[in-house]
């Protein structure tokens, strides 16, 4: 029971750590893109944001047998993972950041893009005549006022990150202490008719899920709360 315990927090750790890499990384792209996004006149933005909203219908294996190419042995994965002696990207944990990043990107940056347009022109246009530059008013005026946008897209990237299972599968496979998750681990268990393990986990998984949605319940309602 001791060793199944240690095997149980090894991935729970490495799919916190998988998440909370995977968020921070999604935060940094996700910021600029929902801006411009937000912002943007360019008659390719709803193309681009159709691209980014791509993972919410594409099939998870999908994504991931296409990333297995890229990322892989004979694709500018491995090209690039050559560079430090490896041979693939494919089947470590970067592989498993990178993908993703990718499948919950729309996760991150519609929220986020939701709330840029919400503040609209007028606050922005406040800080101009103050003199405010436009990095200045950014920071100051639009990423604040943003702030639930960026809590609701914090919340929705670093929990589908968590819940991932048909991309890391295809990308990560089932490696202890590398690239097997939680979802991974779960499958694996019930593979192998391990009911006790699987449960706890699911349980704990559904707690998770629970706690998620009640956030995003109370972040809605506080949203709701100040437009009015």
């Amino acid at each position: 029971m001791a060793g199944f315990s240690a095997e149980i927090w090894q991935s729970v750790f490495l799919t916190l750590k998988l998440a909370t890499f995977a968020t921070l990384i999604l935060l940094a792209i996700g910021t600029p893109l929902a801006w411009w996004l937000a912002r943007s006149r360019s008659l390719w933005k709803e193309a681009l944001a159709a691209i980014v909203a791509m993972p919410l219908v594409l099939p998870p294996t999908v994504l991931g047998f296409y990333l297995l190419v890229v990322l892989g042995p004979q694709g500018p994965g491995g090209a690039l993972a050559s560079l430090w002696g490896a041979r693939t990207l494919a089947f470590s944990f970067t592989g498993l950041v990178i993908g993703s990043v990718l499948f919950s990107l729309p996760f991150v940056v519609q929220p986020i893009r939701n709330a840029f347009e919400a503040i609209g022109d007028r606050p922005l246009e406040a800080a101009a005549t103050l003199r405010a530059s436009p990095w200045r008013a950014f920071w100051t005026v639009a990423v604040p006022l943003a702030s639930p946008g960026f809590l609701t897209g914090a919340i929705l990237g670093f929990a589908h990150t968590v819940g991932e299972f048909g991309v890391v599968l295809m990308i990560g496979g089932n490696i202890p202490g590398e690239t097997k998750v939680l979802s991974v681990a779960i499958f694996d268990y019930v593979e192998t008719s391990q009911w006790t393990q699987a449960h706890l986990l699911s349980a704990g998984m559904v707690v998770f899920s629970f706690c998620v949605v009640l956030a995003m319940m109370l972040i809605e309602k506080r949203m709701m709360r100040r437009a009015s």
